[in-house]
C-alpha cells in the first residue's frame, strides 16, 4: 500500500481536488453515469533460483535466492458501488497502453451517457495520450464518452482503486512469479472470482470528516 501521504501544510489545490472527489463519491450509483475508479502498478516478475528438496509429507520451502524477470504494469479499474473489476496486464505503462485501455473501459459501458473515470495525475492520464492511439474522430468520440477527475498531487489514497490493487496484490499476487502469461491467467481468476462476490467498497471518508481531520490543509481566511 502506497500509502497516507498529505501535504504538510495549506493547501487549496489539494483540498478543492479532494473535494471534488468525494462529491463524486456521494454519487448514488446510475447505469447511465458509472462512477470508475482507476490506477496502476508495476509487478516484478521473479523467478526462485535455490533448490531446497522436500521429503514426502514435509511442507513446501522456498529459498531466498532468485532471479528478476523483468517488470510488467498492471491496469486496475473498478466500479465500488457494484463490486466490479476490470483489470489488464501489460508489459509496459505507455500512453498506448494507457488509452487502450480507457478505450475497453468504454466498451464495457456501452449504454452509459458518460462514463466517470477517477485517476491520479500521472503524465499518461490525459486526453492527449488518447490521440497519439487513434485517429482523430476516435479519440475524440472516446474522449467524449468520459469525465475525468483527478485526485490531488499527494492524495492517491482517495482513490479506491488503489484499495482494489492492494487487494490484488495480497491476495493473488504475493509470491514468486516469472513470467507474463502466469500473471494474466492468476489474475483473470481472481478477477472472475471477486466479481462473482460483487465485492463492493463502503467508502466512508467524507468532505465533513476532512474539514476536521485534515483542517490544517485549508487556507485561513481572514474575516
Amino acid at each position: 500500500m502506497k500509502g497516507w501521504v498529505i501535504p504538510p501544510k495549506e493547501n487549496s489545490r489539494f483540498v478543492a481536488a479532494m473535494e471534488h472527489v468525494l462529491d463524486v463519491y456521494k454519487r448514488p450509483y446510475s447505469k447511465t453515469n458509472p462512477v470508475i475508479c482507476m490506477d496502476e502498478s508495476p509487478k516484478q516478475m521473479i523467478k526462485a533460483t535455490g533448490i531446497i528438496e522436500i521429503k514426502p509429507g514435509q511442507d513446501a520451502k522456498e529459498d531466498y535466492e532468485y532471479e528478476r524477470c523483468g517488470v510488467c504494469n498492471i491496469f486496475m479499474a473498478n466500479e465500488p458501488l457494484i463490486g466490479k473489476r476490470y483489470v489488464k496486464i501489460t508489459e509496459r505503462k505507455t500512453r498506448i497502453d494507457w488509452a487502450n485501455f480507457v478505450k475497453e473501459i468504454a466498451d464495457e459501458y456501452p449504454k452509459a451517457e458518460k462514463i466517470t473515470l477517477i485517476m491520479d495525475n500521472y503524465n499518461t492520464h490525459e486526453a492527449a495520450s488518447l490521440y497519439e492511439c487513434f485517429q482523430p474522430a476516435e479519440a475524440k468520440k472516446i474522449w467524449d464518452r468520459f469525465e475525468f477527475v483527478y485526485t490531488p498531487i499527494h492524495g492517491s489514497w482517495l482513490n479506491m482503486a488503489e484499495i482494489e490493487l492492494n487487494v490484488l496484490m495480497g491476495q493473488c499476487l504475493k509470491r514468486k512469479i516469472d513470467n507474463i502469461n502466469e500473471i494474466k491467467s492468476e489474475v483473470k481468476a481472481w478477477q472472475n472470482h471477486r466479481n462473482n462476490k460483487e465485492c463492493k467498497i463502503n467508502w466512508r471518508f467524507t468532505t465533513k470528516n476532512a474539514r476536521i481531520k485534515l483542517k490544517r490543509l485549508y487556507p485561513s481566511i481572514d474575516v
